[in-house]
């Protein structure tokens, strides 16, 4: 799909800086109108990563042109939540291969809700407990993990469940019983626990464990290659990213700087001083880009990580809205 943008209107907007001597390895050669644009936006990012004392790692791919930028997207960042999409996309899977039905009902949070209804419990609220009560359905970490491996997505691995993922960032051994109490317990007798908790700052040692993590590419090419058709039946795929357009969590991420009334299929993750987002932005004319944001190490705060979400996802808005058309370089 070609982008039809003037020079004029690119200008307007101030993307254009001093053109470019040589084009990059994305496909035919680029104009320096296109070079220069994509120098200014990865100039933004950068930007943005020093609002941080932390790491940020961005990646972005219209899914008109396949146009991928990225701002390190080849570094691995602790996924958090956001690896609740690939537990969705093998529920799914299994719903398309007729191993499962959406209605089937599992003991959770609740009572006994359906599946259905703890994928919109997972998505949209972020809820652990259903997300845990779905990975054992899913046949456990190492079942999502192979899913993630199946559509043909590296650089992104699943090796726990959730309960599991957050004994590990708080440093705490695994235990029977309820996950909620033992984590009061061990926090009311551990003080550097509730100030790491209540000051929101890092756990380095966790964030650079390989475990449970993604690069921002490698998300944003499972986002895209369910968006795309190419992971799940049409019906799972536009089921998942319906209950994905809901996404209660999040609203000053992704979604934050965007015009009113966009549509934002998107899925958060947090965790002590790490702030993601990914998801599909739908610009006004229909063009469809995917864009994932990782910050992690991070001391400075949630609302801050929220504003380099928000800040990077409207800069790439801009981009694709007003990038050159492609059909002339």
């Amino acid at each position: 799909m070609s982008f039809c943008r003037s020079f004029s209107l690119l200008a307007a907007v101030g993307l254009f800086l001093a053109p470019l001597p040589s084009a990059d390895a994305f496909g035919p050669s680029k104009s320096a109108v296109q070079q220069t644009a994509e120098t200014r936006l990865i100039a933004q990012f950068q930007r943005f990563a020093t609002l941080t004392d932390g790491t940020v790692g961005i990646a972005l791919r219209d899914l008109g042109s396949g146009e991928t930028l990225s701002f390190n997207g080849d570094m691995l960042f602790p996924m958090a939540s956001a690896y609740k999409v690939a537990v969705a996309g093998r529920i799914f899977a299994m719903v398309d291969a007729g191993q499962l039905s959406l209605e089937d009902r599992l003991p959770g949070p609740g009572g006994t809700p359906s599946i259905y209804t703890l994928l919109d419990m997972m998505l949209t609220r972020s809820d652990n407990d259903a997300t845990d009560v779905l990975v054992a359905r899913a046949g456990g970490p190492s079942a999502v993990n192979a899913w993630v491996m199946s559509v043909g997505v590296k650089g992104l691995r699943v090796d726990s469940n959730t309960a599991d993922l957050l004994y590990r960032a708080m440093d705490l051994t695994p235990r029977p019983g309820n996950f909620a109490r033992n984590v009061a317990a061990a926090m009311a007798a551990n003080p550097a626990l509730r100030e790491r908790d209540a000051h929101d700052t890092p756990n380095i040692a966790f964030a650079r464990d390989p475990r449970d993590t993604a690069t921002p590419a490698a998300m944003t090419d499972l986002v895209t290659a369910i968006q795309a058709g190419k992971a799940l039946k049409p019906n799972s795929t536009a089921a998942l990213l319906a209950i994905m357009e809901r996404c209660h969590t999040g609203k000053a991420r992704l979604p934050g700087m965007l015009p009113p009334g966009t549509t934002v299929a998107h899925k958060t993750g947090s965790l002590n001083g790490t702030g993601n987002d990914t998801g599909v932005v739908t610009l006004p004319d229909g063009r469809i880009f995917v864009i994932t944001v990782f910050v992690m190490q991070d001391h400075k705060g949630h609302e801050l990580r929220d504003r380099i979400m928000a800040e990077a996802a409207r800069a790439a808005y801009d981009y694709f809205l007003f990038a050159p058309d492609r059909s002339t370089v």
